[in-house]
Formats: structure tokens, sequence, C-alpha cells
């Protein structure tokens, strides 16, 4: 078995890369690469004159081909075992081109081979071999493993504590009605309809905890259950050989994107900052309180000196004074009037700030913006937003070396939208844009 093993070997040594077939008249070029003498001049006249190798690219001085007899009688002498040309074999074969899948597109996201990369479809393309490819998607599904598994933890503690907090209330809810039991029993004739009604509210509240415990139950044990799924499907596509691993790679990544990995209440507010605005950025229609804490869309410019801070476009914005460059931090603030524009988020330093831009990413800006009762996620293009409550007070999740911005209702701390994996990369200040006399309260 091992001879044959290492006939093989030979035999595929002996196969002409361009044709499969073993080699006719084989020459060497400059790179040291072996061709059929026919193959190679063919290859060459088709081309634009730069002579490069089939298979590493190296571009040769002119048609110098070097007659290689050694490796003619070699095949010569394989000929005599009637063995076939060795062709790549199973799943990593090119259907198109019957070549071993040796590269990967980060474009198109899959593996091609050799005569693929010259093709025009993938010619300008990014390009790396199979090998490669996988260990840095690998990194990246590990990422997501890791946070995935941190998420799954979060909400593991928040089913204990829910649970907890269940069996508190019906405790109590137990001691509370042998108190009335007792005290009624003494008291029966005289207050047996007070009994009765304060039964039926107890019976009331019961329902109401029982509903809430069974809905959140639920709720956690589905997360569970999805993330669990989606872990162990990581998991195992981790094991998979590298072209088996990067077949679904894409799919496997949009669904750990759409995955929001949201820390608990008390760990977000315990990155709580103070926050401050910035008197020199803000646009002429602005107006702030003594203390810097509070801002008024006047609709009316005033006065102003137009420095390279300030905000004069025909949108009234104004940045905090404080930038941040690491670290998490969290801010809130409160919207004083309903049913007006605004922008809440953060925004780059480097942020356009004299002529009208697009609000998005791509423009230095990470935001959630609130008009008409509606709302969205400053992406491209905007994402809507339902939140179940209308936001009457926001809060400000910034994690900057996670690339990590979430913005909550922070009253009931539902998750509105959250940017993630951000290329944070600048110095980033929190961003308010005001419209329609709107006005904002940092708290």
């Amino acid at each position: 078995m091992v001879a044959a093993a290492q006939l093989g070997d030979l035999q595929e040594e002996a196969t002409c890369s361009i044709c499969l077939e073993c080699f006719t008249d084989p020459v060497t070029i400059d790179c040291g690469h072996n061709f059929c003498r026919p193959c190679i001049t063919l290859t060459w006249e088709r081309g634009d004159g730069n002579y490069p190798c089939p298979q590493c690219r190296a571009t040769s001085c002119g048609k110098n081909l070097r007659p290689n007899k050694q490796l003619g009688n070699i095949v010569e002498m394989l000929k005599q075992f009637h063995l076939s040309p060795v062709k790549p074999q199973g799943e990593n074969l090119c259907e198109k081109h019957e070549e071993k899948l040796k590269l990967f597109c980060a474009e198109d996201q899959r593996m091609i081979c050799v005569v693929c990369r010259e093709s025009n479809e993938h010619k300008t393309h990014s390009v790396t071999p199979v090998e490669e490819a996988a260990e840095e998607y690998k990194v990246k599904l590990q990422e997501w493993l890791r946070l995935l598994k941190k998420k799954e933890g979060y909400i593991l503690e928040s089913k204990v504590k829910e649970e907890e907090q269940c069996k508190t209330f019906r405790d109590k809810l137990t001691t509370e009605k042998r108190k009335i039991d007792s005290e009624f029993e003494k008291l029966r004739q005289l207050l047996k309809e007070n009994e009765l009604r304060l039964h039926r509210r107890l019976k009331e509240m019961e329902k109401k905890i029982t509903l809430v415990e069974n809905a959140n139950i639920t709720k956690f044990s589905n997360q569970i259950t999805s993330l669990n799924a989606l872990i162990t499907e990581i998991e195992n596509q981790c094991k998979e050989p590298a072209w088996e691993l990067l077949k679904d790679v894409g799919s496997t990544l949009s669904r750990c994107n759409n995955v929001p990995i949201q820390c608990p209440e008390a760990v977000v507010k315990s990155y709580k900052v103070m926050v401050t605005l910035d008197p020199d950025t803000a646009h002429p229609q602005l107006v702030l309180s003594e203390g810097r804490r509070r801002v008024r869309d006047t609709g009316t410019a005033q006065p102003l000196p137009d420095t390279p801070k300030r905000f004069n476009s025909l949108c009234p914005c104004v940045l905090g004074s404080k930038g941040f460059t690491s670290g998490r931090h969290y801010w809130e603030v409160q919207l004083l009037q309903e049913e007006v524009a605004w922008h809440v988020g953060v925004a780059a330093e480097s942020v356009n700030r004299k002529e009208v831009f697009t609000w998005s990413p791509e423009g230095g800006v990470w935001a959630v913006e609130g008009w008409g009762g509606k709302y969205e996620a400053l992406t491209s293009p905007e994402t809507p937003l339902s939140p179940r409550e209308k936001p009457l007070k926001l809060g400000v999740y910034l994690d900057h070396e996670g690339g990590r911005l979430s913005l909550y209702n922070a009253d009931s701390m539902e998750l509105l939208y959250s940017f993630l994996q951000a290329p944070f990369k600048q110095r980033l200040f929190p961003f308010f844009l005001l419209g329609g006399g709107a006005e904002l309260r940092l708290v």
C-alpha cells in the first residue's frame, strides 16, 4: 500500500498542470515549474506578452523554455505501468475547470481554482490560499463563539434571578394569605365580605405574577435553545476541514450578526459617565443651558463665530465636551418633547461640520433617529425600529474596543438597536441633532 501511494505521488509529479496529462516534451521555465512544451507555448501565445507561470504567476523573461530530459525519461518509465494521469479527487474539485480548489475568494465567499483566479470574474478580487482563509475565518467564528457563550451566561443569570424573584413573590403571597385566614377566622361573621374581597385581589395578583413568570421564563428558554443550537453548529463547523468550513461560513456569520450581544441592565449602567455639551460645536440655532446639560432648538440662528469645530450646515447638531478613544461608557438623554426630530448616538472627531451629508457610519455617525413617532437606526440604508414602548429617555452604551454602540429605552432597558463590529478608529463624541423645536437634557 505504501508503494502504491508513493507511485501515485510520483505519477502526480509527472502530470502537467495545464492539460492534466502526463508530460509531453517537458520543459522548465524560469521559476522552476515544468509544463508540456505545446501547453506552455499555447498558453503564452494567448497572453499579453508578460509570460506568467500558470502555477505561481511569476513572470519569465521571454519564452525561455529549457528541455527537461530527466523528467521526460521518468514519464516514459511511468507509461510502462499503464497509469492514467492524476486528476484532483472528490469534493475539492472545481466543477468548471476540474482543478483543485486551492484558493478562497473573499468577495464571493467561495473556493476557486488557479484557473478561476485568472478569469475576469475573479481577477480583481482579493484571493488567499484556502488554508490561510480557513484560519482567518476560524478566528472570527471562535470570537463569535466566545460572545455567544457570554450571551448565554447573561440569559442564564437573568433566568435564575427571575425565578428567585417570582419565588419571593409567591412566598409573600402565601404568608399574606395565612395571615388573612387567621385574622378573619376570629372575625368571620363581621368581616366575611372583606375576606372574600381580599382573596380575590390576591388571586388576581398571583395570576399576573404567573403570567409574567411564564412569559419571561419562556422567552429565556427559547433564547437559550436558539443560542445552544447556534453554538453547537459553530463548534462542529470549526472542527470541519477547511473547504467544508468555508462552504457556508458567510451564512453562519450573518446569523451571528443578528444575535444582539446584550449585557444585563446593571452591567450596562455600571459604566455611566457624566456628559456635558461642547458650546464650541453647537449649531447657531441651538441654545445650551448654563450647566451645558440641556439644549434646545430655537429655529433661529444666533450671531456666533464660525469656528472649525462648529456645525453650521442645515442640520442643527452639537457634540459632547469629552471624546472617547477606548473603554466602555454609558450616558442617558431625556427627551423633553414628543413628536419632534432628534438624532442621538456618537460621531467621529472628523465628522463633516460644514456641509450636509448622509447621517450613517460611512459619514462618521452611529445614531438612532426619532421623528413624528417613527424610529430608525441610521444605517445604510436606514433600519426601521419598532420599540414596544415610546422611548422618552434614551440610554447610550459605547464599547470602543469592542466596536459596539447600543441604544436603549432607559426606562425599560429595551434594546432599540446595536451597531456591532463598528470600525471605531477615531475619537468618538456623544452626538445630538435636534429639529422642530426639540429639547434634550442629559441625566
